[in-house]
């Protein structure tokens, strides 16, 4: 097979392992009620048992990151999926939270390489004029691959319990590493990986418009995980059924898969992957203010304005991973995709509960007022900056 049809098998097996790890990133919310019985935990409990799976990605994405530039997507892929399939399969034998906790840690840092290295395969496969479509198709495995697992899992908790539930994410993993063993290969013309020596981590951090970007990220995740995490909260506030919040929920995930994929078009068309960013950043700045604006108003509206908005917050993650792999330094694609994803995360991490007690005390139009504030300062630090590779150097794939 050419280099031009095998591109697209490398990029299928890299979106189904990100999909793997999605699966339980994402998809254990859909069985908190059997985990919670299973461990003996409250609400509270289990929200930390399910966000050990975070603790445990933030800090080991850049050393992911630098492992790829050095050593390739294929082998970090494969040992860090191995990795999963075995900490979730321990999972599946404990009845302590505090073990099942950190080993859903283990779970959450050996994940983390399919975050870090499965943007550099397409970076290196792809040319810049399909690699925002091809950057889309594989950021849409987070949310489709979270759906897929909030559909299979909870039938698999009621025939067999936690246990079941985690040999089946394991069993998944192991898949996954063994596809992306099978078929992923550095490309005819890849680039030199990076240098131990060369301290890529430094590189990365010593380049103002990675900063930047990294930064214009972080602000559009505060939109992103107000319209995706607490949209159900205010719709139910506003008299909105429990059935018809959940309903729109779905919708704004799957509004918001399409988006990634439009925008991934769109910016290869384009020519550029900023200029969409600042638009999509732009839009998203004033769908939430007007949410803030009728809040207190018909539920009914309150919907018509916020659903939209939230889809297209969640549609711009692409963009900015591969603006992030095309203006890194030369052999460092990973490592530059890596500090951007880490800042998404710990922006992640914060969102949902600055968002939550800013509602409990100020109301919901504060919280939505502070999704749109954000989108506004991203559109500000994106402002002039240039994007591609740094000056003098190679594109990451000619």
């Amino acid at each position: 097979m050419d280099a031009r049809r095998y591109r697209w098998v490398v990029l299928a097996a890299g979106t189904a392992a990100q999909a793997a790890t999605a699966a339980y990133f994402l998809g254990l919310a859909a069985v908190t009620p059997v985990l919670r019985e299973h461990f003996g935990l409250d609400l509270a409990g289990v929200g930390l048992l399910i966000g050990a799976i975070s603790l445990g990605l933030v800090p080991t994405l850049v050393p992911w990151g630098v492992a790829a530039d050095r050593f390739g997507e294929r082998p970090v892929m494969v040992i860090g999926l191995v990795g999963s399939a075995a900490a979730l399969a321990g999972t599946a034998f404990v009845r302590d939270p505090l073990a099942a906790g950190a080993l859903l840690v283990l779970a959450g840092a050996s994940g983390a390489s399919v975050n870090a290295a499965s943007g550099r395969a397409v970076l290196t496969w792809f040319p810049r004029e399909h690699r925002g479509l091809a950057m889309a198709v594989r950021q849409t495995s987070v949310p489709l691959g979270a759906a897929v697992a909030a559909l299979a899992l909870p039938p698999i908790a009621t025939a067999g319990g936690v246990p079941a539930v985690f040999a089946a994410l394991a069993a998944t993993s192991v898949v996954a590493a063994a596809t992306v063993a099978a078929v992923v290969r550095e490309p005819p013309d890849a680039p030199v990986r990076g240098s131990v020596a060369a301290a890529p981590v430094r590189e990365v951090l010593a380049d103002r418009r990675l900063l930047r970007l990294s930064g214009a990220g972080l602000l559009l995740v505060v939109p992103q995980f107000v319209g995706s995490v607490l949209l159900v909260e205010v719709l139910i506030e506003g008299g909105m059924g429990v059935a018809a919040a959940a309903g729109l929920l779905a919708l704004t995930q799957l509004l918001g898969a399409a988006g990634r994929l439009g925008n991934g078009v769109w910016s290869d068309r384009a020519g550029s992957r900023l200029g969409p960013l600042r638009v999509v950043a732009a839009v998203v700045a004033a769908g939430f203010g007007l949410a803030a604006l009728v809040q207190p108003g018909p539920v009914a509206l309150l919907a018509a304005v916020l659903v939209p908005a939230a889809a297209l917050a969640v549609s711009w993650n692409g963009l900015v991973f591969t603006a992030a792999g095309e203006m890194a330094p030369s052999g460092r694609a990973a490592t530059a995709m890596a500090v951007s994803n880490t800042a998404n995360y710990v922006s992640a991490a914060a969102t949902p509960v600055v968002g939550g007690a800013l509602a409990q005390g100020a109301g919901w139009p504060a919280t939505l007022g502070l999704a749109a504030a954000a989108a506004g300062a991203a559109l500000l630090t994106l402002r002039g900056l240039r994007e591609g590779a740094p000056a003098g150097a190679p594109p990451p794939r000619a």
